[in-house]
């Protein structure tokens, strides 16, 4: 991986965590999402319609096939990132999301498109597993989870950390794949990928509260009163975290930035245990740490 792509991908690491801690600050449900797509549409609306102008008329039907997947699933993708956050802590949430995406990514890339780690390379994936391991618990997680040893409350929050955090990375893989072979293979700009993908995701995030409303109320005005500070926020940052790692992905292969990318898990660790308060602080930092050490092994493959 080159210098300049493994910097994009460290900045846009920090991005990515800072806005994944306001996120769960928020505590936001299916509501927020809508709020937050509303924000990057408005902000980003300058340069996603130049970009639109110039290039949208040579799209073909991969091109909005892409697209449109790329929107879809990551609908899917947020909204359960977001029930993660409201059930789970961000340090259990969060690794195992990001861990679980990239791994799966890796293996999928080498295995259809074309790509190749190395023995260095497979040896940073197994030690971005082992950290998530560590993160997650470990042993003891798994004693855990099959023993009930802790509180009714905690178990509860462990269980909802690991199931949403494994889901959301399976999502993560999905559409990493997605927007990886659009901008490598389909020539999409990676500007156009997060912009329009997120004009997608509007109607949809639309239909899905429409469709929840019917089972439990899903008041809007007020809650858009209480959470337009933090979407806006999330709407205008978030993008240029994905971006520069599209920007990279058009650099270097999938396999290598996807899990690079990890390294963000080093500082919502840390956000976790010293702004969240949340528990085994020491313990997931060395799981980020073992992550860390896999994305330079991965780096430099």
């Amino acid at each position: 991986m080159s210098m300049l792509a493994l910097c994009l991908v460290l900045i846009a690491a920090l991005i990515h965590a800072g806005w994944n801690f306001l996120a769960k600050k928020s505590g936001g449900d299916v509501r927020f999402a809508l709020l937050t797509c509303i924000a990057l549409s408005t902000v980003w609306a300058p340069v996603g319609l130049w970009f639109a102008w110039r290039d949208v008329p040579g799209f073909g039907a991969l091109q909005w096939s892409l697209v449109t997947a790329s929107g879809a699933v990551h609908v899917v993708y947020y909204v359960t990132l977001l029930r993660g956050y409201r059930l789970g802590d961000l340090s259990v949430v969060y690794p195992l999301a990001r861990g679980t995406g990239p791994l799966i990514t890796a293996f999928a890339a080498t295995t259809f498109l074309g790509e190749a780690l190395g023995i260095i390379g497979w040896l940073g994936v197994l030690s971005i597993v082992g950290g998530i391991i560590v993160i997650a618990g470990g042993p003891s997680l798994l004693r855990t989870l099959r023993r009930g040893t802790h509180s009714h409350e905690d178990l509860a929050r462990l269980r909802a950390g690991v199931n949403y955090g494994l889901v959301t990375g399976g999502f993560i893989a999905a559409y990493t794949l997605i927007d990886g072979y659009a901008v490598k293979h389909a020539n999409v700009s990676p500007i156009l990928v997060d912009y329009l993908s997120n004009l997608i995701r509007l109607p949809l995030t639309v239909l899905l509260i429409w469709v929840l409303s019917r089972r439990e109320a899903l008041p809007m005005v007020g809650y858009a009163k209480r959470m337009w500070r933090p979407a806006l926020v999330i709407g205008a940052v978030s993008p240029i975290a994905y971006v520069m790692v599209l920007f990279a992905v058009g650099m270097a292969p999938l396999s290598q930035v996807a899990p690079a990318r990890e390294v963000s898990m080093l500082f919502a660790a840390f956000l976790g245990g010293a702004q969240l308060g949340e528990r085994n602080r020491f313990a997931r930092l060395l799981g980020a740490a073992c992550i860390a050490a896999g994305v330079v092994a991965i780096a430099f493959a």
